[in-house]
């Protein structure tokens, strides 16, 4: 199964809150090139399509 590398690029200063609340489900925290593995997910990718204008993401295969 797939991986994907999510990236935080972007600041949140200014942001709704609800997308504050998606990047911490994710496992991001508040600094900008914080990085975290999350499972290729239908869950995880719905999540990261709400908040893709902030991160950058890359499949990782193992």
């Amino acid at each position: 199964m797939a991986n994907l590398k999510v990236t935080l690029r972007r600041s949140l200063i200014g942001r709704p809150e609800k997308q504050h609340r998606v990047l911490q489900s994710l496992g991001l925290g508040k600094k900008i090139n914080s990085s975290v593995v999350v499972p290729d997910t239908d869950a995880n990718r719905k999540s990261i399509k709400h908040v893709e204008h902030l991160v950058e993401v890359e499949e990782i295969t193992e």
